[in-house]
């Protein structure tokens, strides 16, 4: 049958199930702000402790090739029982996920990066919220070609190591819910 003598409800069918496919298959994916981190992802983190005079305390933790990092700084924080901290790190992923927030939808808009990158910037904080420590950290990847993306970090693979220097501090700091943006932020003032 030549395609001119179908009927033109079957065309039109056809076109529109093509329509709606690739519509689907560009769906951009959204997550919560206060999505939990899955943890169990980061068995290789190594954990030193190099400066611990009075009650501030600094770590390094080296992530090795396959460990999830949100999983691995959440896992640090739970188990050194953290309640205040920031950090840096640099290092390489093999892939990522980071998040662009989308006030509109109250969502991070997730960008894969897949393939090799050099993490050029890792900042973050570290605070409690609803009884538990909450990782906040933005990241920078560059690819071969020098180019740079970055965002808020929702996921991360390391290869071949991360190495984060963390400054754990005295003075617990509690996260509250931000209802205009539906986030969780720091609020100086609880005690």
């Amino acid at each position: 049958m030549k395609i001119e003598k179908l009927p033109m409800s079957v065309l039109f069918t056809v076109l529109l199930c093509f329509a709606f496919s690739v519509i689907k298959a560009q769906a951009q994916e959204y997550v919560s702000p206060t999505k939990p981190v899955q943890k169990g992802r980061s068995p290789g983190v190594k954990v030193k402790l190099i400066s611990g005079d009075g009650s501030t305390k600094t770590y390094v933790l080296v992530f090795a090739k396959g460990d999830e990092v949100m999983s691995g700084l959440t896992e640090f924080a739970e188990k050194y029982n953290v309640k205040s901290a920031h950090f840096t790190a640099i290092g390489d992923a093999t892939t990522a996920k980071i998040g662009w927030y989308d006030g509109s939808r109250k969502m991070f808009r997730v960008n894969s990066i897949s393939g090799q990158s050099e993490i050029t910037s890792l900042i973050g904080d570290i605070a409690i919220s609803n009884g538990n420590p909450v990782v906040h950290a933005h990241i920078n990847l560059a690819a071969a070609d020098g180019t740079v993306r970055g965002g808020h970090l929702l996921e991360a693979f390391v290869a071949p190591t991360l190495e984060v220097m963390i400054t754990v501090e005295p003075a617990p700091l509690y996260k509250k819910p931000d209802t205009e943006f539906g986030l969780n932020v720091i609020d100086p003032d609880r005690q």
